[in-house]
């Protein structure tokens, strides 16, 4: 008996103290903090148990404040009535008490909740927290040193060496990580520090990534995207697996996300007409909601530019009804967007202009540089605000220390009319072209021509302190030069530097440069050093010769898409360099398995290049002249913003000159318009050859100018003779007229149509004039499209004369005779041979 209630007290003794310990075991204070769904429960619990809070409970508390505000849109959040409550200050004195009681990933947690409700980066809670991660740093676990670069980032430590030891464990750990959430936030934060080498790594280990994440996680393609932008690296597979993700989430943007999405894409140059296009619709089906200032901004300036004419004056209507709640920021915006799309909307820009007028004193430099040249390129006329904004550009740009700051407000100031410079200016700017770019010191040098011309004393001389100016531009720009030793880097500042000093200081010098850095020419590089070329239309054989050679070797590592651009320069300039079969085969082996991934103007761009270059592949004509492909061309087309109008009428006319016939019917409209754009002032010279041509021909009457062909060239001039080579008179001659500025244009241009029925033996002769666009800058060589106008005409029936400028303005046709006999030679001999 004694043995059996020894062994039931025993067991209720263990019963006792199981039931104790489980309620030992229970947090009260945590199961409370559990249950607040609003932040007013949550202080509540806090005041209630100020003394029973523990390092669990503070963390726990910061974090769910911070969920409470995730949860919110950005308009109905409340950062700034928490850190006013008193017991968001208890937490913040708590925290920074027990900091050496959290465990590592509760102190990453705590700081990034903090800094996410707006504490100061200052404050010594802040401070500390960082402190102690720093000591902790190498044995973060991957997740929590992700999160601690995000909040490295937020205080804008992306250049700290605390930055560069989160960097190195990166490189460290890189193919331990595994999760693509974890990788993307590094990416970006470590992407002002990284090596061409890790980059390359985060590169490889992000594409493995995405391939195997959950697709619906879009932030890891957007921040992929960002980190691209940092890195200035665009490599076309990797953009477009990002951006086949996003467009699978599309439906689940909001206008804010789109907005980051579209300027990302615009700062990398990556357009992609499917990303647009789709844009475009979701962003039609957001203006209903999008309502308020904040969303209806980001709205106005991502759908207005792509927008049909309808939206877009409906788009203006709700922009001038909200005008008056807008916030600096959002007019800057507007007013920009509004000069993108050329709008003439006089009363929302007179609007928008008095926001921006009362607001003045809150833009920062760069913000009122953006203020004054959209306001300046949209032709607003205020001139009261236009002086406002003069004097507030001076007054920054003599207190400005950093230069990128300078060079734009350098920038902005020149293009005003009549812009007085200080001496102070111009003191300013000469201290900071020690530390410019190439680009930065020729957008200087545009300036100081600017400046010069609308000096009152330029009449008589150049003032001392601009020649001053100039010298040392031109010497920094040299030096620059010979100190550079990196490619890349080099075709990165000349990326979109142009204009006169450039060419007549720099040009020589940088051309030696690329040849001497010909060694590093690379399969990567070609496109941008082929597109520099092209540009700056300078024919450079060595140079040529070792796009030609890298591209035959590597066209397998160079993506498709990169054809276009290292095919140009041989097309545009005319040149053939040793392998040319070889080079045009293996492009055009390379793109055609890909042909129908090609955006429709990219596509139409290559086609053009390559009938330039009189090559003409049958599966392109296939693809393009293909119902699907000319309706997204025309798709494509529709949501170009005014502003890229004549690029999209380029498209069109190198279609159209790609395959006249194919093109006619479909496009007619854009090649119209192309034309009459076309039509210019008749220059001095086109009118001398006009009365010339007259007088060889025997009569005014034989000649016809401006003639407009099918398909859409223009000659300059027309005449037909018979087979004894007797010109034959036209019933409508041209005539010249004077414009009401005093410009001289052909009175008449007609549709030739070559149907016509002509005597026997009969034959029409188109004559050109070509003037120095038609020629390479550095040697008088016949480019590639005034050759491929001269076979398209010849198809057409025409028999082609081209008088290049250099010839007809040469010292050996200096006299009426001269030039007279130039003409019966090229015209007359040329048709009787």
């Amino acid at each position: 008996m004694s043995a059996g209630m020894f062994r039931v007290r025993c067991v209720t003794s263990s019963l006792r103290r199981l039931l104790h310990g489980g309620a030992a075991n229970r947090d009260p204070v945590l199961e409370q903090l559990q249950v607040c769904s609003a932040e007013d429960q949550l202080f509540d619990v806090v005041g209630k148990n100020r003394a029973k809070l523990t390092v669990n409970h503070v963390s726990k508390a910061v974090g769910m404040l911070w969920q409470f505000q995730k949860k919110k849109p950005e308009l109905l959040r409340t950062v700034e009535v928490i850190r006013s409550h008193p017991q968001f200050l208890t937490l913040r004195v708590l925290a920074e008490n027990k900091i050496a009681l959290m465990d590592d990933c509760m102190l990453v947690d705590t700081l990034y909740s903090f800094l996410r409700l707006n504490v100061d980066q200052h404050d010594s809670l802040v401070q500390q927290l960082v402190s102690e991660a720093w000591l902790r740093i190498d044995r973060l676990p991957l997740a929590s040193l992700s999160k601690f670069s995000i909040c490295l980032s937020d205080q804008h430590l992306q250049h700290s060496p605390l930055m560069g030891h989160v960097t190195r464990i990166v490189a460290q750990r890189l193919s331990s990580i595994d999760d693509a959430r974890i990788l993307t936030p590094l990416m970006i934060s470590v992407s002002y520090l990284a090596s061409p080498r890790l980059r390359d790594a985060l590169i490889g280990r992000a594409e493995h990534l995405l391939e195997t994440m959950d697709p619906l996680h879009y932030n890891n393609p957007r921040r992929v995207v960002q980190f691209l932008r940092n890195v200035k690296h665009s490599p076309r597979p990797l953009l477009e697996k990002c951006n086949e993700l996003i467009l699978r989430n599309l439906s689940r943007l909001d206008v804010e996300n789109i907005g980051v999405m579209m300027g990302l894409y615009q700062s990398l140059q990556f357009n992609n007409c499917d990303f647009r296009l789709a844009v475009k619709q979701r962003l039609t089906e957001l203006i209903d909601s999008s309502t308020d200032p904040f969303s209806f901004t980001k709205l106005f300036v991502n759908l207005a530019p792509m927008a049909s004419q309808e939206i877009r004056d409906g788009l203006e209507n709700t922009a001038l009804l909200l005008a008056d709640e807008l916030s600096a920021h959002q007019a800057l915006v507007i007013a920009e967007a509004l000069e993108e799309t050329q709008s003439r909307n006089l009363s929302l820009m007179n609007k928008i202009a008095s926001v921006i007028q009362r607001n003045l004193h809150l833009y920062k430099p760069v913000e009122v540089a953006r203020i004054t040249q959209a306001l300046f390129l949209m032709q607003y006329q205020n001139p009261e605000l236009f002086t406002k904004l003069r004097n507030i550009l001076n007054n920054f740009l003599q207190r400005s220390v950093y230069p990128y700051e300078v060079i734009i407000l350098t920038r902005v100031m020149s293009m005003l009319p009549n812009a007085r410079i200080d001496e102070a200016v111009v003191s300013r700017v000469d201290v900071v072209v020690t530390q410019c770019n190439l680009n930065d010191l020729n957008t200087v040098a545009c300036a100081i021509a600017k400046w010069v011309r609308s000096d009152p004393s330029y009449r008589h001389n150049t003032p001392s302190r601009y020649v001053r100016l100039l010298q040392t531009l031109n010497r920094c720009g040299h030096e620059r030069l010979r100190a550079a030793d990196r490619l890349d880097l080099v075709l990165e500042e000349l990326k979109y530097i142009s204009g006169e000093w450039f060419e007549e200081m720099l040009l020589e010098e940088t051309m030696a440069t690329l040849e001497r850095m010909t060694g590093q020419i690379n399969c990567t590089n070609v496109p941008e050093l082929a597109v520099f070329l092209t540009r700056i239309n300078h024919l450079c054989p060595p140079l040529m010769e070792r796009i030609a050679s890298v591209a035959i070797k590597d066209i397998d590592k160079m993506h498709h898409s990169m054809v276009y651009a290292t095919l140009l320069p041989f097309a545009v300039m005319n040149y053939d360099p040793e392998q040319a079969d070889e080079l045009y085969d293996v492009c055009i082996q390379r793109f055609i398995p890909h042909i129908s991934s090609f955006d429709p103007h990219r596509l139409v761009l290559l086609a053009y290049a390559l009938s330039v270059a009189d090559c003409f592949p049958e599966e392109m004509a296939r693809e393009i002249f293909s119902i699907d492909f000319l309706r997204k061309l025309d798709a494509q087309l529709e949501s170009m913003s005014p502003l890229c109008s004549r690029f999209g009428i380029r498209i069109v006319f190198c279609c159209a000159s790609w395959s006249s016939i194919a093109c006619r019917g479909f496009h007619e409209r854009y090649c119209q318009r192309l034309q009459k754009k076309g039509n210019g002032p008749v220059g001095p010279v086109q009118q001398q050859i006009h009365k010339l041509l007259g007088e060889v021909l025997g009569g005014i009457n034989c000649v016809r100018v401006a003639v407009v062909t099918p398909y859409f060239y223009t000659l300059d001039f027309e005449c037909t003779l018979d087979k004894q080579l007797q010109p034959l008179a036209y019933s409508e001659p041209s005539t010249l007229q004077i414009s009401d500025r005093g410009q001289v244009h052909w009175g008449k241009s007609s549709v030739e149509t070559i149907g016509d029925v002509l005597p026997p033996g009969a034959q029409r002769v188109a004559v050109d004039f070509l003037d120095s666009k038609s020629f390479c800058k550095n040697t008088p060589h016949m480019k590639g499209e005034a050759l491929m106008r001269k076979r398209h005409l010849e198809i057409l029936g025409y028999r082609v004369v081209q008088i290049p400028h250099f010839e007809w303005n040469s010292m050996e046709l200096s006299t009426p005779d001269a030039w007279k006999e130039y003409l019966k030679k090229n015209i007359f001999k040329e048709l009787s041979s």
